[in-house]
C-alpha cells in the first residue's frame, strides 16, 4: 500500500488531468476538475496551495473516486 505524501496543489492537478481529468473552471485559487465517465460526471476541487494537507488531498481522492495508489501511480 502507497503512502501518501504532501504535494502542491500544482502537482495533483497535473496527476489528475494523466488520469483523465479536465480543468472546468477556476475562482480565484480553487480549480474544479471534471472527468466523464459512461452515463455520468466526476468532479473535484483543488485549492492552488503550495503544500496540501493530508486530509485535504484524501478528500480529493474521495471526490475523484480514487485510491491512493491510482492516484500515486503505484
Amino acid at each position: 500500500m502507497s503512502k501518501l505524501k504532501r504535494i502542491s496543489g500544482k502537482e495533483t492537478i497535473r496527476r489528475l488531468e494523466t488520469l483523465g481529468f479536465k480543468q472546468a473552471r477556476q475562482r480565484g485559487s480553487h480549480v474544479v476538475l471534471k472527468k466523464k465517465i459512461i452515463d455520468d460526471e466526476i468532479g473535484c476541487v483543488v485549492p492552488l496551495h503550495k503544500e496540501l494537507a493530508l486530509g485535504t488531498l484524501r478528500g480529493i481522492l474521495k471526490q475523484a473516486k480514487l485510491t491512493v495508489e491510482e492516484f500515486m501511480g503505484t
